[in-house]
């Protein structure tokens, strides 16, 4: 019966780190866009995998990993940056890495500095707004997002109006 038992509980154990490696662009969309620096994305995405393991029993496997993956790694990194901000740290980047996000070899300078520009906008924004973005980019449904910020479908569809509206304004 025991090793049975560890032998499920391997079975899990892999189950969940091949889930994770599966769908590890989550974490760096997410550490990317909340943190300023290599070590704090290294923190946090360390932190989301620790948060998403202890939360891994409770996994409905009738939803969306995705979905689900991104509730929890969002709501850590909104936990940390107001963590370090409590803490006096500033940890949202403002210019720095953005050359990561930008082709240097765009043929349209013009076009690099309108991603520039939206990627400093996006910074910009208080934590949910931000993590409204990201979701909004990543092209999840309206249903997702409000699934995955908990909040509703309609909250979910002004936000984002009011932010496209904001960003034309601004940018």
């Amino acid at each position: 019966m025991e090793t049975l038992t560890a032998r499920m509980a391997t079975d899990d154990r892999q189950e969940f780190a091949q889930k994770l490696q599966d769908h590890r662009g989550i974490v760096v969309k997410v550490t990317a866009t909340y943190c300023r620096d290599h070590d704090d994305r290294a923190d946090l995405a360390q932190e989301i995998a620790a948060q998403l393991w202890r939360a891994w029993p409770r996994y409905d496997a009738a939803r969306s990993f995705s979905t689900w993956m991104y509730r929890i790694a969002l709501n850590v990194a909104i936990s940390y940056v107001r963590g370090n901000r409590l803490r006096g740290r500033h940890a949202v980047p403002l210019d720095e890495d953005l050359h990561d996000l930008a082709d240097p070899h765009a043929a349209d300078p013009h076009a690099e500095q309108q991603v520039r520009a939206l990627h400093r906008f996006i910074h910009a924004q208080e934590p949910l707004n931000r993590a409204l973005l990201l979701l909004y980019l990543d092209d999840r449904s309206y249903r997702d997002m409000a699934d995955i910020l908990g909040i509703s479908e309609t909250n979910v569809a002004t936000k984002i109006s009011r932010l496209k509206q904001r960003i034309r304004n601004e940018i």
